[in-house]
């Protein structure tokens, strides 16, 4: 078993296919790891370093929308993320996810997807594609109110928001519309760390001498650019991209975000 598990890492390729291979090398890595690539199933050593910026991010969520899924998986071209099969294999795992909802990556890799594990019906496909393909990353996300998600540019980019109240799946969608569009990296003011707080005063500070401003105002002018940058980077405080008459903390009434999680490629 150490063996196979050491030709996976360099290969890729699945246990099955590991197995046969040192059967017929006599249990020699290096000749297995020949034998596996003169047979095409695994060029797993070659496509290591490349990166996968093309692929997909999915979602979704269940019947009483109180759990949402989302998984961000990678493949090196455009090509391959719009592939039938690809695009089946994302839906096939964000399915496990539902079903199971594993803790960590390892945890989703060991899971059973048909007759293999998520990881060597992964590593299976890589090989026959020629491509590297990478589970990058995924969110569950649960509530006794209401979950709702987005997707946002073909599947570029995937947003889950979950409220305290039941039934808001419209209002829920709307802001996960809105965080597919800002960005937020926070939800509230409270939530920015101080050392970073202190970098952009630190900032503001420097541009502000620099432009002659009497020291005497600069406290009361780093005020207003601190509460300008709460609207870039909080969620509560962004104007809210279908109504930009209104903040997003406007547009909840007597509900209240809970979490929020978006995957980008």
């Amino acid at each position: 078993m150490e063996k196979i598990k050491e030709l996976r890492d360099k290969t890729g390729a699945g246990i099955v296919d590991c197995k046969k291979a040192l059967e017929e090398s006599g249990g020699d890595i290096e000749k297995a790891v020949e034998i596996l690539r003169k047979k095409g199933i695994s060029k797993a050593a070659k496509r290591s370093e490349r990166e996968t910026s093309e692929g997909v991010v999915k979602f979704a969520v269940n019947d009483t929308n109180t759990e949402g899924y989302m998984v961000k998986i990678g493949s090196e071209t455009d090509f391959v993320a719009r592939n039938e099969k690809f695009q089946s294999f994302g839906d096939d795992v964000l399915k496990v996810i539902a079903e199971n909802t594993p803790e960590s990556l390892d945890d989703l890799f060991a899971l059973k997807m048909k007759e293999l594990t998520v990881k060597d019906t992964l590593d299976t496909m890589s090989g026959v594609i020629g491509e590297k393909l990478e589970i990058v990353d995924f969110k569950v996300l649960k509530s006794s109110g209401s979950v709702e998600g987005y997707s946002h540019m073909d599947g570029r980019i995937c947003v889950l928001v979950s409220l305290d109240k039941s039934g808001e799946t419209e209002l829920a969608r709307d802001i996960a519309m809105h965080i597919a569009a800002s960005d937020p990296k926070y939800m509230s003011p409270e939530e920015v760390p101080a050392e970073e707080l202190e970098k952009e005063k630190g900032v503001y500070r420097e541009q502000l001498l620099k432009e002659g401003k009497p020291e005497a105002m600069l406290d009361k002018i780093i005020e207003g650019k601190i509460n300008k940058y709460y609207e870039e980077v909080c969620l509560l405080k962004q104007e809210f991209i279908k109504d930009d008459k209104k903040k997003v903390e406007q547009i909840l009434g007597d509900a209240k975000i809970e979490k929020f999680t978006r995957l980008a490629l």
